[in-house]
């Protein structure tokens, strides 16, 4: 999927990551009712790793996503992506974004993401992963399900969660959104926001720093970060949004979160 930088805009320059050192590659990932594409990445040849889940942007697990998997792998997690509305339809098939909301996103249930994700913590269990140090993080859709995510299962040890409404999700079949749950988490998360970003409200991160102000220990733990200068997707090099020093920043502040709470 490719999306063309607005008049006046510069083209991102997508990064891409070596394999050397790496196991990786797509699979199909078990889940009740059959099989889901996925992805992973890991240091080659090793076990008892810590464990990412990678949970996409609305366009699904595209090369950005699969990047993104080799980035961790590279600083020593198995990082999996599955494809998490593929029973809805393919995401790559769409270059406009209201329709493939439309279309899909918003058929996607919370539940079945959890149980897909709940998948990935078996599968990763029997192909070199600890478990007991699983983290998730996501990327604008996939950010809001790192909050959810890490409220649903206690396993979850560690949360970055990259932009992502707090206030809303996408479509009528959601029944709880960021700000319900933030009191209650299983694990502390790490929020990357911008100040920028039209799509999620200040006024909504302020209420989301209340909340978990006032919430349980991993709540009182997470950490909210706002870039002043940066807007929605500031990590997706691959598209005109892209910031590069608060992505790198933003990329550190990750990698510092899952050492700290995964090791």
């Amino acid at each position: 999927m490719s999306f063309a930088p607005a008049a006046g805009q510069p083209a991102a320059t997508a990064i891409h990551t070596d394999t050397e050192g790496l196991a990786h590659g797509d699979f199909d990932l078990p889940v009740h009712d059959g099989a889901i594409a996925a992805y992973y990445a890991a240091p080659q040849g090793k076990t008892g790793l810590p464990v990412v889940l990678v949970v996409q942007e609305i366009f699904g697990v595209h090369e950005h996503i699969k990047d993104l998997c080799r980035r961790l792998a590279k600083a020593g997690y198995l990082a999996i992506a599955p494809e998490l509305y593929q029973r809805q339809g393919d995401a790559a098939a769409y270059t406009d974004v209201p329709k493939l909301i439309q279309e899909i996103v918003a058929k996607v249930p919370d539940e079945q993401v959890y149980a897909d994700l709940d998948a990935c913590l078996e599968w990763a269990a029997q192909h070199g992963g600890d478990t007991a140090r699983a983290g998730i993080t996501g990327f604008c859709w996939g950010g809001r399900l790192t909050w959810m995510y890490a409220a649903h299962n206690p396993a979850i040890k560690a949360g970055v969660a990259w932009y992502g409404k707090l206030s809303a999700g996408h479509g009528p079949l959601i029944k709880k959104v960021v700000l319900d749950v933030a009191g209650d988490l299983h694990a502390p998360v790490l929020g990357l926001y911008g100040a920028k970003d039209a799509s999620i409200p200040l006024a909504d991160v302020e209420a989301l720093k209340a909340k978990l102000a006032q919430g349980n220990a991993a709540a009182r733990a997470s950490e909210i970060v706002v870039y002043p200068e940066a807007g929605h997707g500031f990590l997706a090099d691959y598209r005109p949004m892209y910031c590069e020093a608060e992505a790198r920043d933003g990329w550190q502040r990750m990698l510092a979160w899952f050492q700290r709470y995964l090791g």
